[in-house]
């Protein structure tokens, strides 16, 4: 097999990594090559690495819905880019402009996964979404996937009419969730101010600074007081940072945790291997993404 590894850094710190891979000759339907995707990462890197992962999981459930072998050749070229981009959060809370606002280097590494000959691109990060409808004009040739919007269709398709939402202040800020899942017909419950600094304790002084502890405790007391006050059937962990440490919760084993970055990465593996056959509802599947 033909397969290159390209490892590039430009402007400043920002690194892009991918894999090219010869076109794809598998055993079963005969398809065409995928679809090259993109991924913005580094918001934070463990993060974005972490999609990297859930896509590449996303697309051996897509290749087995479409009844095509999953083998090294049969995955789609795919490019992460992992660029330091100023904190979203921050930057919401602010009207100036400046090296502080985040959308000028998501802008430059979406140039550049475009560039590399990406046709749609995942923000691996729920706030930067504040901003997705100012990259989707810049780049109309790409298909930008948008977060809020793809978890909040799954759980309608789900049957899921209430959720609540564990996010960063800045997405709270934004809206785009409540917003998407209030276009979805589904009822989104929030937590308190008080609860919502602890999530934030726990995203920055807890996964950001790798002490995976102290974020799991933060975000399983914000969890766990939300359980106690609403009847709530699933929760969406709104920051790609909080799946990481919170993965289950013991007092309440029937709650759904979603983790929009699998909803995010299966959506990116349809898109990758579009055209390939006629489209499954993966929906009616039973695999969760979650």
């Amino acid at each position: 097999m033909d397969t290159t590894q390209v490892v590039g850094t430009a402007l400043g710190a920002s690194q892009v990594v991918g894999t090219r891979l010869s076109p794809p000759h598998v055993v079963g339907t005969p398809v065409g090559p995928p679809q090259v995707v993109g991924i913005l990462g580094g918001m934070g890197p463990a993060a974005g690495a972490d999609f990297a992962r859930l896509f590449v999981q996303a697309c051996a459930t897509r290749l087995h819905e479409l009844h095509v072998p999953v083998t090294d050749q049969a995955y789609p070229e795919h490019w992460l880019a992992q660029v330091p981009v100023p904190d979203r959060s921050a930057a919401l809370q602010s009207d100036q402009a400046g090296g502080h606002q985040p959308l000028e280097p998501m802008l430059q590494a979406m140039g550049r996964l475009a560039a590399l000959g990406a046709r749609a691109v995942a923000i691996a990060c729920n706030t930067a979404h504040a901003w997705h409808p100012t990259m989707q004009a810049r780049f109309p040739q790409l298909e930008v996937l948008h977060v809020a919007q793809e978890t909040a269709q799954f759980l309608a398709a789900s049957g899921v009419t209430q959720v609540g939402l564990l996010a960063t202040t800045g997405t709270y800020q934004s809206g785009v969730y409540e917003q998407a899942l209030q276009a979805a017909g589904v009822r989104c419950v929030l937590p308190e101010p008080e609860g919502r600094a602890v999530l934030m304790q726990g995203i920055y002084q807890g996964v950001k600074a790798g002490d995976m502890a102290l974020a799991g405790a933060c975000f399983g007391d914000v969890a766990h007081g939300m359980l106690r006050q609403h009847k709530l059937p699933a929760l969406i962990l709104g920051c790609t940072e909080i799946p990481l440490a919170l993965t289950s919760l013991s007092e309440y084993p029937h709650v759904q945790l979603i983790d929009p970055a699998a909803v995010l990465a299966r959506a990116l593996a349809r898109w990758a291997y579009r055209g390939r056959e006629e489209d499954v509802n993966w929906r009616k599947t039973g695999l969760q993404p979650f």
